[in-house]
């Protein structure tokens, strides 16, 4: 048989667990919450904002942007390309 001082302390354990368990998982759940309380804050903040530019302004400007980086670089992969790197 069991004596009363181990029953105690298996009762003592389990009573802690539960315990811990408990407020572990309220932690999480509150965590959880407010993630996704955030999430849907930015998204509805984000959607509600215009953009900068349109999106005829914005594929323009990668062009320009493609166009520059060609006219910068192409000397520079020529020069490597000729010493047959």
């Amino acid at each position: 048989m069991i004596s009363v001082l181990a029953q105690e302390r298996l009762l003592g354990a389990t009573l802690g667990c539960a315990f811990t368990g408990t407020i572990v998982f309220e932690q999480r759940r509150r965590i959880y919450e407010s993630v996704s309380y955030y999430q849907s804050q930015a998204a509805s903040q984000s959607q509600m904002k215009e953009p900068i530019f349109g999106k005829k302004s914005r594929s323009e400007f990668a062009l320009q942007w493609n166009k520059t980086v060609d006219q910068i670089f192409v000397p520079v992969i020529e020069a490597i390309s000729s010493r047959r790197w």
